[in-house]
């Protein structure tokens, strides 16, 4: 009975461990399908990249947002294209010294000056004409010289500009300081003329610019004061040459309450206008001997001057021209009439000059 009893308990152990087995290997082998899809869905990153498409649209997309984050580098590159190289605009002549340079040919390096006529010389290639080229092409023509002559193969050339003597800027007339000024390129008209010392008080506002390869000059009508207007300030180009002539001056000379040259650069004056801006007659002028002394192509002029008949309105106001002297003597004075003419002419070199606004 009892080893019935122990056979019957084995076998249900038996039975209840076969049982445990088999749900352990049931519950591996349903895991199975869900492990492959875990693994699957671990690995699906991997292999995403190669199922998307090729990296290059990103890429782009990148550089587009670089470029757009900075845009001034781009707009820098943009406006250089669009400016014009003012170096374009140098040329070369007579007067330049140039250093001339041959890449890795010592020998043929020179320091020379171009000559009235245009020229160098230089080793090998005798004289080349350079007079009206650029630097860029002097160079080349250098080098196709060498070149062609068989003296070297592939000639590298380098000319630097040592005195640019041809391309300074020639201001001439009435200016504190006349005179050649280099390194003035990319400058303005008020800037080289302040340079030159600024206007002198006897100069007109009748500026000339004469330009290279231009038939006729550019001419302005600058104001009084430059500040005024700054429509007249242009470039100046090396080589230009800025003249700025003298004004017209009518002087006002004699018993007079202000003896004056007064710059008629914009207009025109009467004797009557000119004598109220020197500040009218003094009691001790003599109305009657008046005169105004004129420069003509026959020499010196002396024309009398009904001043009296003027004020009174009995004789028509004179225009008066450039240089002209009005001259208004002492009614007590003892002056020769012969020497008029010398003594009004000395008066006029103490007088003060203003400028007449109109």
């Amino acid at each position: 009975m009892d080893s019935g009893t122990s056979g019957l308990t084995r076998c249900r152990a038996f039975f209840l461990l076969f049982v445990t087995l088999l749900v352990v290997v049931g519950s591996a082998i349903a895991q199975q399908p869900g492990s492959g899809t875990q693994s699957e869905s671990s690995s699906a990153p991997t292999a995403l990249p190669g199922a998307l498409p090729p990296t290059q649209p990103l890429s782009q997309a990148a550089i587009g947002a670089s470029v757009a984050a900075s845009p001034a580098p781009a707009k820098t590159s943009s406006t250089a294209t669009d400016s014009p190289d003012q170096s374009a605009l140098v040329k070369l002549g007579p007067g330049d010294l140039l250093e001339v340079s041959v890449y890795n040919v010592p020998e043929l390096a020179s320091k020379v000056r171009v000559s009235n006529s245009g020229d160098v010389y230089l080793p090998l290639i005798d004289y080349v004409h350079v007079d009206g080229l650029t630097q860029e092409e002097a160079q080349s023509l250098i080098e196709k010289r060498l070149s062609d002559g068989g003296f070297v193969r592939s000639p590298h050339v380098t000319i630097f500009v040592d005195e640019a003597a041809s391309q300074g800027v020639t201001v001439i007339g009435e200016v504190g300081k006349p005179g050649i000024y280099p390194d003035v390129a990319d400058h303005k008209l008020y800037e080289v003329i302040s340079e030159a010392g600024g206007f002198n008080p006897s100069a007109s506002r009748k500026v000339a610019v004469i330009r290279r390869n231009l038939p006729e000059p550019i001419r302005l009508d600058l104001p009084r004061n430059l500040a005024d207007d700054l429509s007249g300030n242009i470039d100046i180009l090396p080589g230009d040459t800025i003249t700025v002539p003298r004004a017209p001056i009518i002087y006002v000379v004699g018993d007079v309450g202000r003896p004056s040259g007064l710059l008629v650069d914009n207009g025109s004056l009467t004797v009557l206008q000119a004598l109220a801006l020197a500040g009218g007659t003094n009691r001790t002028a003599k109305m009657g001997g008046a005169s105004i002394i004129r420069k003509t192509p026959a020499g010196m002029t002396q024309t009398t001057v009904h001043l009296k008949q003027m004020l009174e309105a009995k004789a028509p106001d004179v225009p008066l021209q450039g240089d002209d002297i009005l001259f208004i003597p002492r009614s007590a004075g003892k002056v020769a009439a012969a020497r008029t003419l010398d003594v009004a002419i000395a008066m006029t070199t103490a007088v003060g000059v203003y400028a007449v606004v109109h």
